[in-house]
């Protein structure tokens, strides 16, 4: 069961990046939950976080397999990833930009951290079965 950071708790940015590259081949189920917990920032400033995949670690999907919506604040914001029918993805990996307007110093500053943890298939076959009884 994988249950891991895209990008290490703490990280401290100012400019636009990419965390390292998580292996996710021994997950047993390919749906994971990645969960954004912005821990610091300065006003008038966006993050915009978006996740891509690789089969080899090195050579990285063109478009990202998902993004988080625009952030400016603190808070934790979660987000379903389903890599099930991409059985080529065998890495992840978080690309940041970070944004900066008004007053003051120009530089932007965020500190987060996204965690990727696996959803477990009973959990995920539950939550499906529940939710068509809310169709």
């Amino acid at each position: 069961m994988i249950d891991t950071f895209l990008v290490p708790e703490k990280t401290t940015v100012s400019a636009k990046g990419d965390g390292p590259a998580v292996d996710v081949v021994s997950a047993g189920n390919r749906v994971f939950l990645l969960s954004l917990e912005i821990e610091n920032v300065v006003e008038q400033e966006s993050l915009d976080v978006s996740i891509f995949g690789s089969a080899d670690g090195t050579a990285w999907t063109p478009k990202p397999l998902t993004n988080f919506p625009q952030k400016f604040y603190r808070g934790q914001h979660p987000l379903l990833l389903d890599l099930s029918a991409q059985k080529d993805v065998k890495f992840l990996r978080a690309h940041w930009e970070v944004h900066r307007w008004g007053r003051g110093s120009e530089t932007p500053m965020f500190e987060f951290a996204i965690r990727l943890k696996e959803v477990p298939s009973d959990i995920l076959k539950e939550a499906m079965a529940e939710a068509k009884t809310l169709v």
